[in-house]
């Protein structure tokens, strides 16, 4: 993927320039356009990305956010820039004015390193106070790129994002809730288990250990899984050395004489008559040696037997049946010139 590519030079750039960059001004210029430019957006066309896009409130005017990215000249994201050392602060963020006044469904606020995506989910043409799409863009998820990726010019369509933030912020909330209970469970959600398993009334000190009890028990079980998990992959990780290592005792087996490769001599001066030599390739295998064109199993030319006390020549016919012709000398095999087509 392209973007992912992109996304992952600009990280890159990103820890190498940080330090370095003082101003909101430098932010903008080194993290932020290169950000809208793997959009595919173009910040050379004032058409496309439109700098200190005038928006005006009310009484207020001159109004102006950082940029504006104009499609079928309406703007579709409205981008407010802070200095990569500022913490985003949504509720001091001049987007909410800004964003019922340009029409815009998606807002964004940003430092050049973390990103906050805005979308009217909750009011019509009113901007959300909670991001539907937040991420660090040095600490990027596969699942993260792809939601990148809808933002893209080529794929941009209002509808399809929208109707994707809905699951992406309420997800993200529910994971945070999450991520909370599991560090330090609320009352209500102690009892919610602790009424499914305990037939007794629950006393203070009954919940008391029962949200020990699950703490203990949510651990476990995310433990559990990923154990499960890795023992899974590991599981299969060993078939597959197993298997590699199958193929390579079966190679180890294989030895190539002098003799089979002065008859695979033969065979190449015999076809390049009608074949470059490029395309005659050898491959010697316990059974036989193969000579083949183009190195494709599929197109054998002929086969030496030679492991046996009978040298014998394979000739194969154009429905791939194998006639085997004795040889007793190697000279033998000029006498079965019929050279395939290639």
């Amino acid at each position: 993927m392209q973007v992912q590519t992109q996304l992952k030079a600009l990280a890159e750039k990103i820890g190498k320039l940080k330090n370095k960059i003082d101003t909101e001004e430098s932010t903008k210029h080194a993290f932020v356009l290169p950000f809208i430019n793997i959009l595919g957006f173009d910040t050379f066309n004032p058409t496309e990305v439109v700098p200190e896009f005038t928006a005006d409130i009310g009484l207020k005017k001159g109004e102006k956010v950082d940029y504006a990215i104009f499609q079928d000249d309406l703007p579709i994201i409205i981008i407010e820039c802070k200095n990569w050392k500022e913490k985003l602060n949504a509720h001091n963020s001049q987007l909410f004015r800004y964003f019922h006044t340009t029409k815009t469904r998606f807002a964004l606020l940003t430092n050049g390193i973390d990103y906050q995506f805005f979308t009217d989910l909750e009011d019509a043409n009113k901007m959300d106070e909670k991001p539907f799409l937040e991420f660090d863009i040095t600490k990027l998820k596969e699942t993260t790129i792809h939601e990148i990726a809808k933002f893209h010019k080529s794929n941009f369509d209002v509808n399809k994002i929208v109707d994707s933030a809905s699951s992406l912020k309420y997800t993200k909330e529910i994971k945070k809730l999450i991520d909370q209970e599991l560090i330090s469970p609320s009352h209500n959600f102690v009892k919610l288990f602790a009424n499914e398993v305990y037939a007794g009334r629950l006393t203070e000190k009954v919940m008391g250990e029962f949200t020990d009890l699950v703490s203990k028990a949510f651990t476990q079980t995310i433990s559990d899984k990923v154990n499960d998990r890795l023992n899974a992959a590991l599981n299969k990780e060993v078939e597959n050395q197993k298997e590699e290592l199958t193929e390579e005792i079966e190679v180890s087996k294989v030895v190539t004489t002098e003799e089979e490769i002065e008859g695979y001599r033969i065979v190449v001066a015999i076809l390049r008559r009608k074949l470059p030599v490029s395309r005659i390739v050898f491959r010697d295998t316990q059974s036989y040696f193969g000579i083949l064109l183009d190195d494709n199993n599929r197109k054998p030319l002929c086969r030496l037997h030679f492991n046996g006390g009978t040298k014998y020549l394979g000739i194969i016919d154009e429905d791939k049946n194998e006639a085997r012709k004795p040889l007793n000398a190697l000279e033998d095999i000029y006498q079965f010139e019929h050279p395939k087509n290639g």
